[in-house]
């Protein structure tokens, strides 16, 4: 083991929060359609928004997107990270895709308990921005928002959902890292293209969109849970999203797709060159 080299742990969270500044606002216009009553698309979903509060009505909230993706990313990337460097054989044969899927679950459950008070900052924040402007909270910026949640509701509130959450991150670091880890495995076997860009955007754009199949149900349950009180627990959300139909828990599925496989694109992309910048060690 002394001598095996592993990758920093902590560049997946830097190459998440510099793909989050490109897809936030798509990030912002799914929540908006997830939490709304009715069923406008997403084109008059987005008018709406940027009419009522301009272009900073998408980027509401961006400041908690960032620090979720430094805490959550950061940890669920860097364990899955550590954990393959610690059991991949010294002749660095490939771990199996169930060991890879273990790995990233362990990974997953361990980030969203990092991640899950700066999520609820960020649902709440870009919540905010649709309700009638008497009724606002007004966050100004993230640690505005947690102190608030904190001071209005208790330390408690800031892990609202978390257990909507937490089979919602195992999913989504099954699609986003054992699925890149495998496809890029793929990709390579197959001797057409070396290692570059080509590769981490082929196996990076099936990771974005194995991670959206797996986690959309979980998604809009889990978002309607922390967007306020109204729900006391996961079974209460299921039955009435259940009451609007079977397809109401893959209401913003088109924007999750467009929002998650960009940000899962641009996050391997980073990530990659990231480790071309800073080599393991």
């Amino acid at each position: 083991m002394s001598g095996k080299k592993q990758q920093r742990w902590y560049l997946g969270g830097m190459g998440a929060c510099a793909a989050v500044c490109f897809t936030h606002p798509l990030d912002t216009i799914k929540v908006h359609l997830q939490t709304q009553q009715g069923k406008d698309p997403i084109h008059r979903v987005l008018v709406r928004t940027l009419k009522t509060n301009g272009i900073m009505g998408i980027y509401s909230g961006l400041s908690a997107s960032i620090l979720r993706q430094a805490t959550y990313t950061s940890v669920r990337f860097g364990a899955y990270e550590v954990a393959r460097a610690r059991l991949t054989p010294s002749d660095g044969s490939p771990l199996p895709f169930t060991t890879k899927v273990a790995l990233a679950a362990m990974g997953g459950t361990l980030g969203i308990l990092a991640g899950n008070p700066a999520d609820v900052v960020n649902v709440r924040m870009q919540n905010d921005m649709r309700l009638p402007v008497a009724q606002r909270v007004g966050y100004r910026h993230v640690f505005h928002g947690l102190a608030t949640i904190v001071r209005v509701e208790g330390i408690g509130a800031l892990y609202r959902g978390l257990q909507a959450n937490i089979p919602r991150s195992i999913l989504i670091n099954i699609g986003q890292v054992a699925c890149y880890d495998q496809a890029k495995q793929g990709v390579l076997g197959l001797g057409i293209l070396k290692d570059g860009i080509a590769v981490h955007f082929l196996s990076s754009f099936i990771a974005g969109t194995m991670a959206t199949t797996l986690t959309q149900p979980v998604d809009v349950v889990k978002t309607r849970l922390m967007q306020g009180t109204q729900f006391n627990s996961i079974a209460e959300v299921v039955v009435a999203t259940a009451k609007e139909g079977p397809l109401a828990f893959y209401k913003g599925f088109v924007p999750a797709w467009i929002r998650l496989s960009p940000q899962t694109i641009l996050t391997w992309v980073f990530l990659e060159r990231l480790r071309i910048i800073f080599p393991p060690k």
